[in-house]
């Protein structure tokens, strides 16, 4: 089946220009994504906070998928797509502006309100265009569609990741945490004047990112989109926002799909977020030399998507999400026990395992499903609350070296989480492949 045939429904109604439009909003909740996390370990030196406190970055930036992806479904459901979108960029365009703010109050507790409103709006792009792509052409092609769609998201998680290296961590006071420290105490007036220069710095490119949402809202608001079902082959009766959930909760793919989400995301944003650190504790590099590596994790990440979006035209999706997760665990082990370089590498190579994960295993989620996908989607949305539990869960095990002793580094030993995730994300691949022989 050739690409053309991605975009046509069965009536021969042809969605590519939806699907390009709608398709350029993964690529910007995508730079929102990466441009963030960095900003955990820049955060940790210039407030002089713990690995635990920075990572309330990541628990403020997810939790608003967690608080909004309910109510996003709700929206569109008795709405549409297209308000959902706008209605998602305007919260994004808002959290991205209140950084000026917070900068100007030099405090950590405005950042992660700007965080918060910033991915309320994301929580709603997301629960909006995920099934919007599903639905622009026919559902046998809908994973295939989906799993394209994705594949621009690194694009800009790969922008968002050049603009924190070279537009941030290169710019910041290159003062260390010891040296910031002597001058909290010696010299308090100096170190505020370097936090407030730091934070400036930090505030900078999110006000860019405000306005580069701004835009785009008024492209989406004067765009005409398809009023379509996400179902295009299959009639489905209008139900209550109850029976939906019911049907939702009895099934169980449906309900294993969004268990085995929380772990990929949870993985996903682990593997990310803690590669700075990784490079500076074991190697000793700059925050800015360890975020490089991080741009080659997404490059692999970018290049995978693409092979495996190719590669599900002969392979079953439950087929290769169940290799790739064993091979994850694998170079995630590696991570652990291997020292120096080999071990970076072990890390970086990880992402090459992660690229299929989310779009597959939302589709399979939503396969079948018609209008209650609209619904459906908030509990795949929900579950990138993963992202918002887990590394600070990694972050105290970093701050606790004392409890593994001499012999065990606390930053591979915390790896061990992303370790569990592989295994929980195989567990549902297999399932998968077995409830569909």
């Amino acid at each position: 089946m050739n690409n053309t045939s991605l975009f046509k429904g069965n009536d021969g109604t042809n969605y590519l220009f939806p699907f390009i439009l709608v398709t350029s909003l993964f690529a910007l909740w995508g730079f929102a994504n990466d441009i963030t996390n960095p900003m955990v370990a820049a955060f940790k030196n210039i407030l002089l906070i713990s690995n635990f406190e920075s990572s309330l970055v990541q628990f403020a930036f997810y939790g608003g998928y967690c608080f909004m992806a309910i109510p996003a479904a709700i929206f569109i459901q008795k709405f549409n797509y297209k308000k959902g979108i706008l209605v998602g960029l305007g919260l994004y365009a808002t959290g991205c502006l209140l950084f000026i703010p917070a900068g100007n109050a030099m405090a950590f507790w405005a950042f992660l309100i700007a965080y918060f409103v910033m991915t309320c709006g994301l929580a709603f792009l997301e629960t909006t265009s995920n099934p919007f792509i599903l639905s622009l052409g026919s559902e046998e092609t809908a994973t295939r569609r989906l799993n394209f769609a994705q594949a621009f998201n690194p694009i800009g998680s790969l922008t968002g990741m050049l603009i924190a290296k070279e537009f941030i961590l290169a710019k910041l006071n290159t003062a260390t945490e010891a040296e910031r420290m002597v001058l909290r105490d010696t010299n308090p007036g100096e170190l505020v004047a370097i936090q407030q220069s730091d934070l400036d710095i930090v505030g900078g490119p999110y006000l860019m990112l405000g306005l580069v949402v701004v835009f785009f809202f008024v492209v989406f608001a004067v765009s005409k989109l398809p009023q379509v079902s996400v179902s295009n082959t299959v009639a489905v009766a209008k139900s209550t926002t109850g029976a939906i959930f019911k049907r939702l909760l009895d099934n169980k793919t449906y309900i294993r799909s969004v268990i085995a989400q929380v772990f990929y995301v949870g993985v996903q944003i682990m593997v990310w977020t803690f590669i700075i650190q990784y490079a500076e504790n074991e190697l000793g590099m700059s925050k800015a030399g360890a975020q490089g590596y991080n741009m080659w994790a997404m490059g692999i990440f970018v290049t995978s998507r693409f092979i495996c979006t190719f590669l599900l035209k002969y392979f079953k999706p439950s087929t290769l999400l169940t290799t790739l997760a064993i091979g994850g665990g694998i170079f995630t082990l590696g991570t652990i026990f291997i020292h120096g370089m080999m071990g970076l590498y072990c890390l970086v190579a990880i992402s090459a395992c992660m690229s299929l994960m989310f779009p597959t295993i939302y589709g399979i989620a939503l396969e079948g499903m018609g209008d209650d996908s609209k619904l459906a989607s908030a509990g795949l949305i929900l579950a990138i609350g993963g992202g918002c539990l887990m590394p600070p869960l990694q972050g105290l095990l970093i701050d606790k070296a004392h409890w593994f002793g001499p012999a065990l580094d606390s930053t591979r030993v915390s790896f061990v989480l992303p370790l569990i995730c592989f295994i929980v994300i195989t567990a549902f691949g297999w399932w998968v492949g077995a409830k569909n022989r």
